[in-house]
């Protein structure tokens, strides 16, 4: 048995899993590290494995734990990507019953792509260019179909946010698209609208394509407070044939 002091009469599994992040925060055990095998920790931890396996289920929702199985868990590797993930369905609820939070949002990204775009047009590479401008050829491609075109069109930012180098910021543009995707997918299936958006598309890959900075930012403010004037006034007219 160990000589650990048993643990106190709260939920058991509460306090195993406070145990476990401590090995984590205090560098017992780094990213890729094995944990004791259960049977260990149970003894470890004078706990049944019931308790055991629930602190662990808890530790990988967190992303902190990797579970395969008939493999002893490991520290997971830290993943900007999942960490953002895990906020997915509480943005989401939060979006969808908080208008205030929900204008909040459009106005982050707004500044957020803005500045995106004045680093891509300074930073961006011939590799960053042939990458968007392939991604701009299949929206275009698709735009008969909405769903691809959507999905085209968050590829298409976050191509932009690639061009900084910065992993944080290519996050960061996936999630808030996604994000905000559930509330805006009915402006882009509005008919005459994929014709403006791919107009605007272009317009700011040819401003990143010339490292014009300021042009660059310019074009995205004026495309994405057109697509929160449209979403605000919830009644899309089909813009003139140029």
């Amino acid at each position: 048995m160990s000589d650990e002091p048993p643990l106190a009469k709260r939920k058991l599994s509460d306090l195993v899993e406070e145990r476990l992040l401590g090995l984590i925060k205090g560098g017992d055990l780094k990213p890729g590290d094995l944990f004791p095998s259960e049977r260990e920790l149970m003894e470890k931890y004078d706990v049944g494995r019931p308790a055991i396996r629930e602190a662990m289920q808890r530790l990988q929702r967190m992303g902190l734990v990797t579970i395969r199985h008939g493999e002893r868990p490991r520290v997971a590797t830290p993943s900007l990507d999942h960490a953002i993930g895990e906020l997915g369905e509480t943005m989401r609820h939060l979006l969808a019953h908080s208008q205030e939070s929900l204008e909040h949002l459009k106005q982050a990204r707004l500044t957020f792509e803005m500045e995106m775009a004045r680093i891509a047009a300074r930073l961006r590479s011939e590799v960053d260019l042939v990458a968007l401008r392939s991604i701009f050829a299949e929206q275009r491609a698709a735009a008969n179909n909405p769903v691809e075109f959507l999905r085209l069109d968050g590829q298409f930012h976050k191509g932009i946010a690639t061009a900084s180098g910065n992993p944080i910021f290519i996050s960061l543009a996936g999630a808030m698209f996604e994000w905000l995707s559930s509330f805006h997918a009915h402006v882009v299936r509005s008919p005459g609208l994929e014709h403006l958006t791919l107009n605007e598309h272009e317009a700011i890959l040819n401003a990143i394509s010339r490292q014009q900075p300021e042009l660059a930012a310019e074009q995205m403010r004026d495309h994405l407070q057109r697509a929160n004037d449209l979403y605000n006034a919830g009644n899309v007219r089909k813009p003139a044939e140029k």
